[in-house]
């Protein structure tokens, strides 16, 4: 698939995972809410640690991040036609933004767009994309 149907697709996509790799050396990968912007020309994945229950505020993600800022977002498609079958996966480099900064109240309101029920209960993230992969059953 072109690099713009992959955008497309990860885009449109409700859900992602988040990779992180723990000071360690093991991954993570967690299921996140996100958006993508392409504003200034270059592409953004933001994800925000929001008011769903957490049994504690020391995210694993966000330690994984401050260690070390390299993450991968892969959304995918899955059907019992496996014609169907895609995935597009973001990889690039985390940082934190402020949420009452412009920046960061653009990607807020965006997750609120997107997530009526969204509420930013903690730190906020810019995934800035370096890479982009993606493959398609169908070869697209």
């Amino acid at each position: 698939m072109t690099e713009d149907e992959a955008r497309r697709r990860f885009a449109a996509s409700p859900v992602a995972r988040l990779a992180t790799v723990t000071p360690e050396g093991r991954p993570h990968v967690v299921p996140v809410v996100f958006v993508l912007d392409r504003a200034g020309g270059a592409d953004t994945v933001y994800h925000g640690v929001d008011a769903k229950p957490k049994r504690h505020t020391d995210l694993r993600r966000l330690v994984n991040l401050d260690a070390d800022p390299r993450a991968s977002v892969l959304v995918d498609h899955y059907e019992d036609d496996w014609d169907a079958l895609w995935w597009v996966r973001a990889d690039g480099v985390a940082r934190d933004v402020d949420p009452v900064g412009p920046e960061g109240r653009r990607a807020v309101e965006s997750l609120q767009a997107r997530y009526p029920v969204y509420q930013l209960r903690g730190r906020l993230l810019a995934i800035t994309v370096t890479h982009w992969s993606s493959w398609s059953a169908t070869g697209e």
